[in-house]
Order: C-alpha cells, then structure tokens, then sequence
C-alpha cells in the first residue's frame, strides 16, 4: 500500500510523464496521440474536482475509489483535500466511507488540512449511523497533534458510553493512539479503560484489553471483577482477540493462583471419584490431602474454557492456547496441545517455522510430549531450507560424528559424505560445521590419498567463518594434523588423540536457553528480549485472596439495565412521528435491543457490511435514545396519555412538515439541537407541570417558532458554503420567533422549548479594552544586513477587510546609506490564508524608522505567514506568527446572554483547567487587566464579585470566544473557555494559565 512498493516500471513511468511534460507543452492541441499516456497529473486532479463537486452521487463514488486507488499505488493525492472534505457531510454511505479512508491516510500527514476540518469530525462524532461516528473517531485519533489532546479525550470518553459496541471498540483503539501521543493522559485513559473492561460486547473485549497491555499492563486489579467475565465471553471473542486475551490472562494466571507443578502426580480435584470413597478410605487420605496441590476453580475455568479453542482454524489463536497450556497447566493436562500443533504442520511455511521453534523448546523439557507424532517431523523434499534446517541441526551433527568415529570401518563411504557436506559447508548449522571439521581431520589421518584436498579446503572455509568456534576449531585442527615447520610436538600424537575411543558428544539444542521467554512471542523467536516484552512472573508460595474476583450480581444487574432501559423509556414521545416513521423506529428498537444481548458481535459484523438504509435505521434509534433520553424523561413521565393521543392528528401533520424541511444531511442541527436541549433541561421541568391549563397558546408559540428556525436554519446562502471550514458560518445572532396559530401537543412543546428563545442576543463587536505594546522581532539586522523590522498587533479594525488581522511593521534602517525599494514579495501562505501586503517604501534614509500597516487572514489558526522582505538588492525570508489571543475581536453583551450562549457551547465545546492564583492578582482590576492584555477580549458586566467574563468573536469566522474566571478558596481558579473552535480555545487557555498564576 505504501509507496516504496511501487513496481521500477511504475517509478520509471512516472520520471517519464514528468519528463514529457517538460518536453511537449501541454496547452498544445496538435500533440500526438501517443503523449496521451502521459497526460499531466494536473489534469486528472481537475477532473477528480469537478467530479467531487458534481451533484450526481454516481460521480462523487466514482472519483473517490479512483482517489483512493491513487493513495493504493503510492501516488500524492493531498492536493485534493479541499475537495474530498466537502463531502464529508454526504447522504451516501459509500461516499462517506471512503471519503474517511481518504482523511485517515492524510490525517497524520497533512496536519494543518486536517485542522481545519477537525469541527466537521466532531459534528460526525453525533451522526446517527455508527459506521460514521466509529470512522470519525479513527480519523480524529489519526491527527498526529498536541494541541488537540482534549478533543481526543473528550471524543473518546463519550464514544466509550456509545450505545453501539461498534463505536465502542474504536473507542478502545482510539486509546492507544491517545497514550501514544500523550502518555500524560494515562490516568484518565485508565478511568475509560476501567469502564469499558466492564463491557458486556464481545465486539469490544479484545479491543479494550488490547488498551489495557499497551496503557497499563501493571494494573492486575482492573482484572480481578473482569476476569470471569472474559473467560466465558472468550469463546464468541474475534478472533484476534483471543490472542490478546489469551496472553493477557496468562500473566494473569501466573499472578493469581499457585503452581500446579508443584506435585503434579498427587493432584487433587472435585471428581465423582471421591463420592463413591467409603469414609475409612475417605480418612486416610484426609491427611495426605493437607498437602497435596487442588486447583482454585478460576484457575480451571480458564483451562476449560481455552480448551475448545485448539480446534480454531486460525494459527495464532491456537498457538495462544498451547503457550497457556504450557504455562498454565498440570504437567500431566499439557500434553492435549501437542495434537493441535502438529496439524498446524501442514500450514503455510512462516506458521511451520514459529510452529517448530516452540515445539523445540516444549521437547527439551518433556521430551516424550511428541513421541507419538515423529512421522511428522520427517523431512520431506518439499520441505523449504529453513523448515528442513530447523528438523534436521541435531541430526546431521549426530550422522556426521558416527560416521567420523568409525570412518575406517566405512572407507567407501565417508569420503564421499565429506564431498557432500563440503559443498553446502557454509550454509549448515555451526553444530554441523564443528562435526564436519572433525570428519575432515579423522579422513585426512586415515585416508589422506582421497581425502588431502577436500579437507584443506574444508578447512579453508572454516578458517573466514562468522564463528569464533569454527574459526578456533579450524587453526586447532590445521595446526594438530598439518605438518609444518612451526607444528609441535602434538602432531606426532594427532591419530592417538583423534581416533581414540571416547563418549559420545552431548550435542545440545540451540532452544536449550528459550524456554525463559514466553512462547509464541516475539522474543521467544528471536531469542533475545524485544521491546515491549511483557515477563511472565513466578509462581506465587500463597494464593492471593480469590474472592477479589467476585461480582456482586445486584451491582452488576443495576449498572446495565440502566443502560439497556434508556430506550425503553423514550417508547411515548416516539409519538411524534409519522405511521410509517413509527413502524421503522419499532422495528429499529427492537433490533437495537437485540444488538445488545449475547449476539452483538455476530449483528455488529453484519451491519458493517450491510446496506445503508439498515445501518442508517438501526443506528437513528440509538442516536435519539442517547441524545434526547435526559430531557424528556421527567417531561414524559408527567403527560397524561389521553392528552397525548387527542393532539396525535395535529402531530403527525406537523411533524410531516417538520420532517420535510430539516434535511438529514445537516448534522449541525441536531448538534445544536441537543446541546441546548441539555441546558434547558431544567425549564421543561418546571414549565411541563402548567402545560395542562395553558397548553394552547403555549403550543402554537412553540410551533411557529419551530417552523422559523428550521426555515432559517435549512438553506445557507451560496457563499456561506467554503471548501475546508464547512461548519463555521453560523450566523452570531439567533432569529426572532414569531408566535403562530397552530397547535402542538404538552410532549412536543416540551421537547422543542429548547430551540426556541424568545429575545436575540444581542452581541456587538466593541473598541479593544488594551493595546498591548509588545513587540516581536521580524528581521534581525545582523541577518537583514542592516535593514531591522519588529512588528506588533494593533487590534484596530482591520482596514484591509473584515476578516483580516491588523498588523503594524517597523522598518529601521541601521546602516549609514539609504535602502531603496523595500517591498514583500514570494508569499508561502497555508491554504485560505490572504495577506494584504504594504506599499513598497521608496527610500529609507540612514538611521530611518518608518511604521506600515499590513492585513493577514489567518483563518482562525495560529500558522505562520511566511513571505520576503526584500529591498533593492537583497530578500529575506521572514514569518509572522500571531498569539492566539490576537486572532479575536472584543464583543459586548449582557450577562444573560452570555449565560445563554454558554449554555449552547458545552460538552466537547468546553475546555476548563484549575490553576493557582498569584495573591496579587485575585482581584477584579488586575484579573481584567491580565486577561486583556494577554487576549484581544470584552469585558462582560457580572452580578458575582467571585466571577469574572470575558468574550470575542473569532475574525475569520465569527464563531464566539466566552472566557470565565471564577475565583475558588485556597487561591485557585477556575478558568473556562466555551467555543465551537476547540483548537484556538484549548491554546487559549494554555496561554491564559501562566497569565493568571504568575506574580
């Protein structure tokens, strides 16, 4: 999939279009037929564009499989990021997903592209189909950056809570990701991963112990409540995470329960055997059972319920269980596993190789485990060389030395065995190697006429061996049987000393020293400690306390009836829609019911590959059950049902109208939608108590206001739509509602009281409270050959245009002659950044200052503009890079409005940290002063004394900036930042933190 793996003739087709473009001028029409092959990448992009921006669907599908096959052969497809992202927001499945392919493959890559589309993922984090939350959450735990840590926390702490196992599970994956961007989080991961170990989905149990061995594989008592659980749920588990489980539970084991090696010929367990005893029998063993070993029951739970998985058909899971077996097992139980990985013998070669490294090392130690399947480990023709090599090390050594130790006995044959092994010399095991240097030297005494030559050339190659041994081996031998001027003594004896009768050499195996690491790892096959190598600890003398594994069934029961029975309570208000759209929501809710039993992960597989409209079905009921359960649940318990039913008529008309205009596709309304319903949680409490006697005129205010903000809301005009920020045009103020004369039933006025309001904020940008007069270096002189420049944000108006940033330059000449011309030229600007540049200055005189005024649109990011300052003779490559605090306007507004607004920017709109107040800056005055001067904001009036607002608007997009103070005891504070740009709000605060805590 990556790019290295392109084919030399791709790579050279490629150098050659790039060379044909450079050769034949694309614009000409006259160019032969031929060069058609060579058609620019350009080009394509164009038309890969345009079809993006079609309104057929059928073209939208077709250029994002031909984008993604780009990205499968390696080609740059970052270009069209601007054009991908837009369809983020697609009705089609299909489309989506594979737009979500796209953003994760550039996610990491192209960061700051993927910032500015980071509020389009959050919206998708509350689309109604799982499918598209669990893709959003992968490609926002894929951003590869710092700054958006809170985003990815808060993402992932409410896909934990999801309702779909799906979302769940990527959840868990989404928590190694955040660990390894930011191990500082690992508390926190810890709290998610402590609540999702409790999950009941076998969807999401691999998964989320796959979190728990990279995060906190130490955290054993996360384990104990859960450990029963993943035994029995480990038989529907995937897969692949069987295997995790599997090890995990091994070391789990290890930890836990005593060793049953202990005196594995006595074992005694709970059987039928001891019913039949009679009580003398019983007696006299009594006390011999005071010592012998019985299993804790836990422990045999994981040794019954692994036991079935040696029949898996995949490799890994089967090798799991018998590295468990071998482990974990009576002495006399390990053997069952021997029959499972001889059938993985006839797998494919890699699984052969691991397969045969590990029975190695279980042969050394219980060397009869095998005995009955030694036809197995024949070596066969077909056989690969380092299959045959693994068989066959021992072997070989063993032939050779028999046949050296009776080479005279043999004379026909030893000399043509030492032919062979010669030329395969430097291919053999350093076993073979010594044994056919010791074959070599016995011939060369006993038959040097046939065997001179071979020998020394044996020798030759032993003596530029890798091996230190063979190399020693080598100059012993050639020293001992080779006369030579410099040869001692010792040579006269070499037929004595190497013809002598003598024992057998103990040959040991090269797996002699594995058997430290645990088998079927990646240590165990390389023999040496690997990174990430997790130690199996010894067995315990005592058995730690086994009750720390049980559940009390009652605590169990309460924690999930409460979150099955969210669906079953919202059954009333599921009135509000039409016949047909009640029929679907049934059968949806009553799929979803299912999706949580024991089945989940069979339904879950299959919605990943089914068709949009079930997915979209099943996933809507879900998404309404989580999203609207807090604020109609006091509301619907207080409607009487006759009332209910005598306005359904009049519901279901306007529900139709309702559902006609609110289109799917704009996932900003539901967003909305619930957040202000959570903050008007507490008025339809209150107000639901009077809709009895007032129901009327409350229902047709409610109704008209409904129709004007879903009629607002629905069409955008034309150029509120942008390629990259598709989500920061909403407008600053909220209509005004109109009452109306239609009637709408006490459920529905309750649930929609949220998303009207009957007064618009009124929110007024305002004069900057303070100027700061701090100054940043442009260009130094020593690098600007005298020319110096410093600039500073004057937050005036931005005179350039309304979304730009007022920047002032001071350019001083330090030299003793004049600078002529200095001007901005070669802008290197991220993508939607604009710059309004000054007007070139003619002359600068020596020791001349003169002060120009330029504009950036820094589009609500703080990215580097990057541009030349040049003069007449020279250019520099400068940047300006604003603090966050300057990319704001300063607004007023009441209290009221403020409290109203930040009601409407909670949950993953909110960030907040407690800091330590300096004393001296724990009053109003100073707070004020601190907080202006470090961020272009407004002063908000407030009736506490203890709490102190502030709040802006954004100047590329207006989104809104609320910043509260709110004094605690012991001299902290809490400093809380609300906006739909959570990026600039989590920099803000970082930058606003050592304002305030600083003396």
């Amino acid at each position: 999939m990556s790019g290295s793996g392109l084919s030399y003739g791709e790579q050279g087709g490629e150098a050659a279009s790039e060379l044909a473009q450079e050769v034949v001028p694309t614009a000409t029409p006259s160019a032969p037929a031929a060069f058609g092959l060579f058609s620019s990448d350009t080009k394509k992009n164009e038309d890969l564009k345009q079809m993006l921006e079609s309104s057929k669907d059928s073209a939208k599908l077709d250029a994002m499989k031909r984008i993604v096959g780009m990205i499968a052969k390696g080609k740059n497809a970052s270009e069209l990021f601007p054009a991908v992202v837009k369809n983020v927001a697609s009705k089609n499945i299909e489309i989506k997903k594979l737009v979500y392919v796209y953003l994760m493959r550039y996610a990491e890559e192209q960061q700051d592209l993927a910032l500015l589309s980071i509020s389009t993922f959050q919206r998708a984090l509350k689309d109604p189909n799982q499918l598209i939350r669990a893709s959003a959450l992968r490609v926002l735990s894929s951003i590869r950056v710092p700054i958006i840590v809170p985003i990815m926390m808060l993402a992932i702490k409410e896909a934990s809570s999801d309702l779909s196992p799906y979302v769940r599970k990527n959840a868990a994956h989404a928590i190694q990701k955040l660990y390894s961007l930011d191990p500082e989080q690992k508390e926190m991961l810890i709290e998610v991963i402590e609540k999702l170990l409790k999950d009941k989905s076998t969807l999401v149990a691999g998964s989320v112990v796959m979190a728990f061995e990279e995060v906190c594989p130490d955290r054993i008592d996360l384990i104990h409540k859960n450990y029963r659980k993943l035994c029995n749920l480990l038989v529907d588990v995937e897969e692949w995470g069987q295997v995790v489980i599997i090890h995990m539970l091994t070391r789990y084991a290890r930890t836990q329960f005593v060793s049953p090696w202990k005196d594995d010929e006595v074992v005694e367990e709970y059987s039928e055997n001891n019913f039949y005893e009679s009580d003398e029998e019983q007696k006299e063993k009594d006390q011999k059972v005071k010592n012998t070993y019985t299993m804790d029951p836990d422990h045999r739970l994981l040794l019954r319920n692994t036991k079935p998985l040696l029949q898996s058909r995949n490799a890994a899971v089967v090798m799991a269980v018998a590295q468990l077996y071998w482990h974990l097992a009576p002495k006399s139980e390990a053997g069952i596993v021997s029959k499972s990985l001889v059938r993985l013998l006839h797998s494919n070669r890699e699984v052969q190789y691991i397969v045969l490294q590990n029975i190695a090392t279980m042969s050394i130690q219980r060397k009869g485990m095998f005995e009955p399947y030694l036809k197995s480990f024949y070596v066969r023709s077909t056989d690969p060389t380092m299959i045959k090599t693994l068989k066959v090390p021992v072997a070989r050594a063993s032939i050779l030395w028999l046949i050296g130790e009776y080479c005279e006995r043999v004379p026909k044959i030893a000399p043509d065995v030492l032919r062979k092994t010669a030329k395969t010399f430097t291919n053999e095991d350093d076993l073979v190697k010594l044994q056919i240097l010791n074959l070599g030297a016995k011939l060369y005494l006993t038959n040097s006429k046939q065997t001179k030559l071979l020998t020394q050339y044996v020798l030759n190659l032993g003596k530029y061996d890798q091996s230190y041994d063979i190399r020693d081996r080598t100059r012993f031998i050639r020293q001992l049987i080779v006369p030579n001027e410099k040869s001692g003594a010792l040579s006269k004896y070499a037929k004595k000393i190497f013809l002598a009768q003598k024992p057998a050499p103990l040959l040991e195996s090269p797996f002699k020293d594995r058997d430290h690491f645990q088998l079927g790892t990646l240590s165990h096959t390389l023999n040496s400690r690997a990174t990430g190598y997790l130690e199996l600890s010894d067995w315990p003398k005592v058995a730690p306390d086994p009750s720390v594994r049980n559940v009390d069934v009652a605590e169990l029961a309460k924690e999930w009836t409460g979150i099955l029975g969210k669906t079953k309570k919202e059954k009333p208000t599921e009135k509000f829609y039409s016949e047909s759209e009640e029929d679907e929501d049934e059968s949806s809710s009553t799929s979803a019911s299912e999706s949580e039993s024991g089945s989940e992960s069979e339904k879950e597989d299959k919605e990943e590959g089914s068709s949009d409209e079930s997915s979209g079905s099943s996933s809507s009921s879900e998404e309404s059950s989580d999203s609207e359960s807090d604020s109609k649940e006091s509301t619907a318990k207080k409607i009487s049902r006759p009332a209910a039913e005598s306005d359904s008529e009049d519901i279901k008309k306007k529900a139709k109208g309702i559902s006609g205009k609110r289109s799917p596709s704009n996932s900003s309304d539901t967003e909305s939608a619930s957040s202000e319903e959570n903050s008007s949680d507490s008025e339809a409490e209150s107000d639901s108590k009077s809709d009895s006697e007032s129901g009327k005129s409350r229902n047709a205010t409610s109704s008209k206001k409904e129709e004007k903000t879903v009629q607002d809301r629905k069409a955008p005009s034309k150029q509120d739509v942008f390629l990259l920020d598709l989500d920061d045009f909403c407008p600053v103020t909220t209509p005004v509602a109109v009452p109306t004369a239609a009637v709408l039933s006490p459920s529905l006025t309750a649930d929609l009281e949220g998303l009207s309001l009957s007064s618009s904020s009124v929110i007024d940008v305002a004069a900057p409270v303070s100027v700061p007069t701090k100054t940043h270096e442009l260009l130094h002189r020593m690098s600007g050959k005298g020319l110096a420049a410093h600039y500073h944000f004057s937050r005036q108006p931005g005179i350039f245009g309304d979304r730009m940033v007022s920047v002032q330059v001071t350019v001083t000449n330090t030299t003793d002659q004049k600078i002529e011309n200095i001007h901005i030229k070669e802008k290197k600007l991220p993508p939607g950044m604009r710059m309004h540049e000054f007007n070139p200055i003619e002359c600068l005189e020596p020791a001349g200052s003169i002060t120009v005024s330029m504009g950036i649109d820094f589009c609500d990011s703080a990215q580097m503009a990057s541009f030349q300052l040049c003069t007449k003779d020279d250019y520099f490559n400068v940047n300006i890079q604003p603090p966050v605090g300057e990319l704001l306007l300063p607004v007023t507004m009441s209290e009221k409005d403020f409290k109203k607004e930040q009601g409407m920017l909670t949950g993953m709109n909110e960030t907040s940290a407690t800091i330590a107040v300096a004393p001296q800056n724990s009053t109003r005055l100073v707070i004020i002063e601190k907080v202006v001067k470090a961020a272009n904001l407004g002063v908000v009036p407030s009736g506490q004394d203890n709490i102190h607002r502030f709040a802006a608007k954004t100047v590329h997009s207006g989104s809104l900036m609320l910043v509260t103070v709110e004094l605690k005891e012991s001299s902290t504070a809490q400093l809380i930042i609300n906006t739909e740009k959570t990026v600039i709000g989590s920099v803000l605060l970082r930058e606003l933190k050592p304002v305030l805590s600083q003396g």
